[in-house]
């Protein structure tokens, strides 16, 4: 009704696309050094648990007003002929990567990476060759729309994620052809870690 007021937007709740805004500018806050990665791991945990727009304030009240004027990419391709596809270290993840290599080796290492997105899409095309794709700790991925053709397709973590969980969600498909896809978390050797 026109009488009814109207509550303050801190108690709205708030969209999707006002959540990523938040979600953009604490990768923001990491790629310019103003947050350490495990201070954005626990800020972007309460902001995809907040409901409001006060239960996000809280969050990035000591950042810059002003948001980043470039985005991360929403769709990313990646392409190698008889050559390596590798990325590691601090990367920002895309919402949608595609994935195209014959004859060469690929590896996604997630570890480290900025993934500013709940549910992050590999679309695969890849043939005579490995492909490897390395998660953070609590990460899943489901591989059942991958395709294989005299190759093999393996995930070593859990295909869905826990209720409640904020860990990021990778969901693989394509098709890999006479190669190998294994997806899997660290792995320790002493002092190694690969």
């Amino acid at each position: 009704m026109s009488g009814d007021p109207v509550p303050p937007k801190r108690e709205l709740r708030i969209s999707d696309a006002e959540r990523e805004a938040v979600v953009a500018r604490l990768s923001a806050g990491v790629a310019e050094g103003r947050l350490t990665l495990p201070e954005f791991e626990e800020r972007l945990d309460g902001v995809l648990r907040a409901r409001t727009g006060g239960e996000v304030e809280p969050y990035i009240a000591d950042l810059p007003a002003v948001a980043p004027t470039v985005a991360p990419d929403e769709v990313v391709e990646l392409n190698s002929f008889a050559g390596e596809i590798k990325r590691s270290g601090r990367w920002t993840v895309p919402r949608r990567l595609v994935v195209r290599s014959k004859a060469g080796t690929v590896k996604l290492d997630l570890r480290h990476a900025v993934i500013s997105y709940r549910v992050v899409e590999i679309n695969l095309a890849t043939q005579a060759g490995s492909t490897t794709i390395v998660l953070p700790a609590g990460a899943t991925a489901n591989i059942d729309g991958v395709n294989t053709s005299a190759g093999t397709a393996t995930a070593k973590v859990p295909s869905t994620p826990e209720p409640g969980s904020t860990a990021p969600h990778i969901v693989v498909s394509g098709s890999t052809a006479a190669g190998t896809l294994v997806v899997r978390y660290e792995r320790r050797f002493w002092r190694w870690r690969w």
